[in-house]
């Protein structure tokens, strides 16, 4: 009897145990028993689970990867298709070859590693297929001949398959071969003619067609040569018996000058592109082409130069797309470049002959693969004047794209990283619909392997050891990837053939998921997404049927879209959003739904219900977490159910995993997409702590009632003398991370600009308010908020509508309040209502037109964000300085405050930040660059740190929790009086010290000073001096009564630390480490534990509460996992 071990160490072991009927335990242990076999030694970390067949063992380790090997330790299959922290169980049933696995990303995947019984005595190599074919093909004239290479031997310089028996080979010799592969690996070759014999063959691209009859087939073979002539060779036939229809050439380049062609299928036969090293494309027509579906007889064809496009960067263009519906030409170039052409109609329908036009983009996307060269590009049409485009490219990701073809701009709406790829090839799309694990496919390249990636399932359908995508090589797939594949390469002159084609039938598809794959590491943040009518309107209805969508924020950089219906066991499906920058962690994410007005002149009348008026605008979603990064979301809505080939549905299909074959229509109407990211320079977050402290102490130390806002321009003139001491913490901006978010929208009364105002707590131990421009995507510093004595780790705001109880409860504006809960156990209160309406004043002025998107697309961290490489390229090919457009605004004394200091220091262009002050500047520069034309903000090489306001808190509470607080949480706001406007709500707080604490806050607005305060423009925020509270109740906020009142502290609500708290103002829900939920109603101003729960989530981090109903809550916690609650009050 054999046995096999696993541990820590990374090895299995495989041990033979002798035993004999009738013998004890004792005597057994008294033998030998001596090991059998070799170490297996593969995992890169420890060996979870294993298990031993009679000739098969498979060992399940921490490093996502389950392994299948021999007895002779020989491992005969690698299947890494879990993410996260590892695969924690593995099952193999022999009768019918099924692997199932199980891992910590909660996805249970089954693998079918042979179709037949038997496998035991019939495994002997690395591939478990029982139609997989290898042909090792020779080219005709080297069959038989074995000798060493030289300068006169003849090789490979291009393959291309057409269908999965009918691969076309072009060598140095200026020789092209058809290669028909027969079931019995047998190959039939046919020399189809000699394109040339001065130069070699640099270039091939194919445009398969179907006639009419089922057996015939015609081949549009487009080859280009070493002296730039290009050659088309039409090859018709009937099955597997090719021939030569007619042969037509033309000088297309100069000499060493054609290194590209391509074959676009929208326009069929009739036009071919050819590429140059300049960035320079050609179109030619084929004229007198025959339009009917038959097979082109022998006629005199003539090749026309119709149209010359020329790229703007001079880069070499790598693949073309083409729509004559849409009269857009998209191309990609070898420096990660898009860009746009006009294709007019009536050049293409165009019966006479003309010169070549010379046309230029009408837009382009920069840096849309970084530097990496694009692979691919595709176009479909999202609606009547919307055209979606994607792009895969050689850093690993497929980028989305949308143009407006009445406004001619170009926008980045998303992007999917393929980790397991390095460089994406294509995109393939499966027209197979009656299966959800059928969708797209990527077919790319990891170091030396060629694999497929479902990205639908996440689970790898192929992967052949090549040697890389340099050498030649050529893919085929039919419509189910997972059974119709094939793959060529080149290697030491042979040409080898990975076929797996099987009939689909019945069969199933392997891999396949039986359980929805979510995050791999620990969550760290979640919050409910609102949908369409999640709240019920019955008061006595015990839950409602409506389903929840969660989105959470892991330790993995990934921010997911859960969806959860009431009533089932499991999660309904989840959604893969996309990833911070570079793969940081996400350590808080939050939800934006309620668009704020700002009104500076005219009241008007608003539902007193939700204190704004109604907006359209779309839904945000903000993630911040390490590497200080903060990415911005927008909801998407699509209302078709069709699985139509769009970008919408596309994003949608994206690791969307249905449990037990539940619908996607209702997922894929309901998501985000990319909006925006952004990271602050270096230097920021010190130079800021150190402003901030000098701030502080200022504070403290003045007596006077002055209100103006202390601005980092005051303290310029020590800047220089603190640049030195910048350096030893330069190394630790590493180590910062943002701690925690909220945000809120505001929008002017009758504008398009809406701002989205995001408050950001750093381990660095500074508060920084900034704001979203909308749909501009200008990122914006707005005010600093000094700190007290500790970092922050939680975040809240309030929002409170200004009402003029004399007029009729007209709504003249709100205050903008933010709460923060430190390391050191207090609370503090911040104003921030005067920074927002400057803001907002100064916005108000800018002109829509004039400003265009800085930051593109988001950067992966791996290589293809471009940073210098793209400054470096735009410093060469620039003839020209960049130009400054001045943008007007509507006041003098509201200004936006960027671009050239009064001393002229240089301006460097840099699209990831720019500052908004309200210091007096007339004008506002931008820079625009005349090669790209669109703007970027200039920003001083000078000045590490822009202009921005620094606030102090106007009221500190000290001593509320002993120890760090690790959560807050705001009720909505309530009208205690309609007639002298008072608003209250209430805030919980939980910490390391067990804690729970609530505190009420009552704001009474004085009608007294409304009106003056109306009449008052300020350029500056009013805050009032810090003051240390340890008694007082009361404070003022714009000269308006803020009571706060103690309610009560539960010392030891957990046992353990408290993680996260919520509260309506009339129930208490809270988690923590002890892996309890605690349920407390707030009555009397008194904390009571109605209920609690254990729970099955390790290391709870996080807590949010949807309310279904009155006294009917959906709770939802997350740490190691994810769980929901549903809670009942009645």
């Amino acid at each position: 009897m054999k046995l096999v071990s696993v541990s820590d160490d990374r090895s299995a072991r495989i041990w033979e145990v002798q035993a004999e009927k009738g013998v004890s335990c004792n005597d057994v242990q008294d033998r030998d028993n001596h090991f059998a076999g070799s170490v297996l030694f593969g995992h890169s970390a420890r060996i979870w689970d294993c298990c031993i067949f009679d000739s098969l063992i498979i060992t399940a380790g921490e490093d996502c990867t389950c392994r299948v090997w021999d007895h002779d330790g020989r491992e005969l299959k690698e299947i890494k298709e879990h993410i996260g922290r590892g695969v924690w169980r593995c099952l193999y049933d022999p009768r019918s070859s099924l692997l199932v696995t199980a891992g910590f990303d909660s996805a249970v995947k089954v693998h079918q590693l042979y179709a037949y019984k038997g496998l035991e005595e019939t495994i002997a190599s690395e591939d478990f297929s029982d139609k997989h074919e290898v042909f090792a093909l020779s080219l005709p004239n080297l069959s038989g001949n074995v000798q060493l290479m030289d300068s006169k031997s003849e090789y490979v310089r291009c393959l291309h398959f057409s269908r999965e028996d009918s691969l076309y080979v072009a060598t140095n010799n200026g020789y092209l071969y058809h290669a028909s592969l027969i079931n019995n690996k047998t190959v039939r070759w046919t020399e189809l003619a000699r394109i040339s014999e001065e130069a070699p063959i640099i270039c091939m691209n194919l445009l398969s067609k179907r006639s009419k009859s089922s057996d015939g087939f015609e081949d549009w073979v487009a080859i280009g040569d070493g002296k730039g002539r290009m050659t088309i060779v039409l090859v018709v036939g009937i099955d597997s018996s090719p021939k030569v229809d007619f042969i037509l050439t033309w000088p297309a380049e100069r000499e060493r000058h054609l290194l590209g062609t391509y074959w676009c299928k929208s326009l069929e036969n009739r036009f071919i592109f050819t590429a140059d090293p300049g960035g320079r494309l050609k179109l030619w027509k084929l004229r007198n082409n025959l339009t009917s579906d038959s097979l082109i007889g022998r006629a005199s064809y003539d090749m026309f130069l119709i149209a010359e496009y020329a790229s703007c960067f001079g880069m070499r263009i790598m693949c073309v797309d083409a729509s004559f519906d849409e009269e857009l030409l998209v191309c990609g170039d070898i420096r990660g470049n898009l860009l746009l052409f006009s294709l007019p109609r009536d050049l293409l329908c165009s019966t006479s002959i003309a010169a070549g036009v010379k046309a230029s983009p009408v837009n382009y996307f920069k840096g849309a693969h970084g530097v990496s060269s694009v692979n691919s590009v595709s176009i479909s049409v999202l609606s009547s004047d919307q055209v979606g485009i994607r792009s895969t490219g050689a850093d690993g990701c497929i980028c989305y794209l949308q143009h407006d073809r009445d406004l001619l701009n170009l926008e980045f709406i998303g992007m999917k990283q393929v980790k397991e790829l390095s460089a994406i090839q294509s995109v393939f799309t499966s027209d197979r619909s009656d299966d959800s694990s059928v969708g797209d496919y990527a077919v790319g390249f990891a170091s030396a392997n060629f694999i497929i990636w479902n990205l639908s399932s996440g689970t790898k359908v192929l992967q052949i050891t090549c040697g890389g995508w340099r050498r030649p090589h050529s893919h085929y797939l039919g419509d189910l990837p997972e059974m119709m594949n094939c793959f060529s390469f080149v290697k030491d002159d042979v040409i080898y053939v990975h076929r797996h084609w099987v009939p689909t039938n019945d069969r199933r598809i392997y891999p396949q998921n039986l359980h929805l794959q979510f995050h791999g590491r620990e969550i760290h943040s979640l919050c409910f997404i609102s949908g369409h009518s999640l709240c019920s309107s019955d008061e006595n209805q015990a839950l409602v049927s409506d389903p929840s969508w969660v989105a959470t924020g892991c330790e993995d950089g990934t921010v997911r879209l859960t969806r959860y219906e009431p009533g089932l066991e499991n999660w309904l499906s989840s959604q893969h959003l996309g990833e911070q920058v570079g793969g940081s962690a996400v350590r808080a994410i939050c939800s934006v739904s309620k668009m704020h007005i700002f009104m500076p002149d005219i009241p008007t009348e608003v539902d007193r219900q939700n204190g704004t008026l109604e907006d359209r605008d779309p839904f945000i979603l903000i993630s911040v977490g390490a590497k200080r990064v903060v990415t911005a979301w927008k909801q998407i809505i699509n209302m078709s159910n069709k699985r139509e080939g769009t970008i919408s549905s596309e994003m949608d299909k994206k690791n969307e995993n249905d449990f037990k074959g539940s619908s996607t229509s209702t997922m894929s109407s309901f998501s985000f997409q990319w909006l925006s990211s952004d990271m602050p320079l270096n230097h920021t977050s010190h130079l800021k702590r150190q402003n901030a402290k000098e701030v502080t102490e200022t504070a403290e130390s003045t007596s006077t009632n002055t209100s103006d806002t202390i601005s980092t321009k005051l303290l310029s003139s020590n800047y220089m003398t603190m640049e030195s001491n910048l350096c030893p913490e330069d190394n630790l901006e590493n180590d910062w991370r943002y701690l925690d978010v909220t945000a809120f929208l505001v929008k002017e009364a009758g504008s398009r600009i809406s701002v989205c105002f995001v408050v950001i707590a750093c381990s660095d131990a500074t508060v920084t308010l900034r704001a979203l421009l909308l749909p501009c995507r200008l990122w914006f510093d707005v005010a600093s908020l000094a700190p007290i004595s500790s970092p922050v780790l939680a975040l809240q705001h309030v929002v409170i509508p200004k009402l003029l109880p004399s007029k009729g409860n007209i709504q003249s504006g709100s205050f903008y309040l933010a709460i923060t809960g430190s390391t050191d156990g207090t609370i503090a209160i911040w104003d921030l209502t005067e920074c927002i309406e400057n803001f907002m004043r100064q916005v108000s002025g800018l002109q829509m037109e004039n400003l265009m998107e800085l930051q593109k697309r988001p950067r992966t961290g791996r290589g293809s964000q471009g940073g210098r490489r793209w400054r470096s390229i735009d410093h060469h090919k620039a003839k020209k300085k960049p130009e400054h457009c001045i943008l007007r605004v509507k006041t003098c004394t509201d200004s936006v405050s960027t671009g050239k200091s009064d001393s002229g220091n240089e301006i460097e262009s840099i699209a990831s930040e720019t500052s908004l002050s309200g210091t007096s500047v007339a004008d506002i520069p931008f820079q625009a660059d005349t090669q790209q034309a669109s703007f970027v903000s200039g920003r001083r090489k000078d000045d590490l740190l822009p202009e921005i306001s620094v606030l102090a808190a106007v009221q500190v509470l000290d001593n509320i929790h002993q120890s760090g607080i690790n959560c807050l949480h705001v009720s909505d706001i309530k009208d205690l009086s309609l007639s002298d406007s008072r608003f209250s709500f209430y805030v919980v707080s939980g910490g390391d010290d067990q804690a729970i604490s609530c505190l009420r806050f009552e704001l009474q607005v004085n009608p007294m000073d409304e009106n003056s305060q109306n009449m008052t423009a300020v350029n500056h925020c009013t805050t009032l001096p810090l003051a240390k509270n340890n008694s007082k109740d009361h404070f003022l906020v714009q000269k308006h009564q803020m009571q706060v009142f103690y309610l009560d502290k539960i010392t030891s609500a957990h046992s353990s630390a408290v993680k996260g708290v919520w509260t309506d103002g009339i129930w208490v829900f809270s988690v923590g480490l002890d892996q309890r939920v605690r349920c407390w109603n707030l009555s009397n101003g008194r904390l009571t534990e109605f209920a609690h729960l254990i729970i099955s989530v390790p290391e709870p981090e996080a807590l949010d509460v949807k309310t279904c109903g009155r006294d009917h809550y959906q709770i939802a916690v997350a740490g190691r996992g994810m769980q929901m609650i549903e809670f009942s009050g009645i």
